[in-house]
């Protein structure tokens, strides 16, 4: 089984109260393959510039990435990203934002993805999006990912990606920007008409919540952490965890993904105490389980 992921690839400058880097591999698809690499094969689809350096295709190569699909431009620049989060590190101040080849980035789908058993558009160009979706036809399951830049500028597009994909992965407050409602509850359920079987809004310190048909509903809070260095890339993360857990399992049911979940916010809690993806280098089978375990009881519910 394998997952087919599309998204940026870029070289993040960042600054926390934690202290302060330059050029880190980030973007969308590297931090999803980051997370998701631990339980799945991934084929990632993307675009870098010959800047882009030695390590991240080391990185690729440590995590059996498949990288095939990876476009290189000869003479481009590597998609950059530069921002800071102040001291509650609650969101991304962005500094500077150079596309560079992620602006005239096309998907190209190679033959062998074709078969992959589920697919992760990440948050580009929905126009981009669709174009995939009408390439690969044959997965178990597409989840879609997007962003308020989208939602505000190119939201008839959007919607066309809406509706052929199963399961919709968002955070909280773009959940309601797309929906044009505040109450988080009614937008998932109003989403959810829409098209998807299932929605998963991301809610960062407070956790997630899913939503399926039927009035399904199921919701956890964030595994708490007493070192929060770099939330970049955690919703990837997130987004990792969860994809990796379903393609594990090899189905897709309010079951499983209430489970893939509950993963997705074990593992993603690597990878914000540290810059960038050294968060998920201490991430194994044993150190997942342990977190879990203690996880578990973190959320117990006593009898009254």
């Amino acid at each position: 089984m394998a997952i087919t992921v599309v998204g940026s690839v870029a070289l993040d400058s960042i600054r926390t109260p934690k202290g302060e880097v330059e050029d880190i591999l980030g973007g969308t698809a590297l931090h999803f393959s980051n997370s998701a690499a631990l339980l799945s094969e991934i084929n990632l689809v993307g675009v870098v510039g010959n800047d882009f350096p030695k390590e991240g295709f080391e990185f690729f190569r440590d995590k059996n990435v498949d990288v095939e699909g990876l476009q290189i431009v000869d003479g481009g620049k590597t998609f950059r990203w530069k921002g800071y989060y102040e001291k509650d590190m609650g969101g991304a101040i962005t500094l500077d934002t150079q596309l560079n080849v992620f602006e005239t980035f096309r998907p190209k789908i190679p033959e062998k993805y074709l078969k992959s058993d589920f697919l992760f558009l990440g948050n580009i160009d929905p126009d981009l999006q669709y174009a995939v979706l009408e390439q690969m036809t044959q997965q178990k399951a597409t989840i879609l990912d997007t962003m308020n830049l989208w939602i505000h500028n190119k939201k008839e597009s959007l919607m066309k990606v809406v509706k052929k994909v199963e399961v919709m992965v968002l955070n909280d407050q773009e959940l309601r920007d797309l929906m044009g409602d505040d109450n988080l509850i009614k937008a998932g359920r109003a989403l959810l008409n829409l098209g998807p079987q299932y929605v998963v809004a991301k809610k960062g310190e407070h956790g997630a919540t899913v939503f399926g048909q039927n009035g399904e509903y199921f919701t956890l809070p964030a595994y708490p952490i007493e070192e929060l260095f770099d939330p970049t890339g955690a919703g990837d993360s997130f987004a990792g965890g969860l994809v990796s857990y379903l393609d594990k399992k090899g189905k897709l049911n309010f079951e499983t993904l209430k489970k893939a979940t509950c993963y997705a916010i074990i593992v993603s809690s690597f990878n914000v105490e540290h810059f960038g993806i050294k968060g998920l280098e201490k991430a194994n089978s044993k150190n997942i389980k342990e977190r879990y375990r203690e996880y578990a009881r973190y959320v117990h519910l006593p009898e009254i």
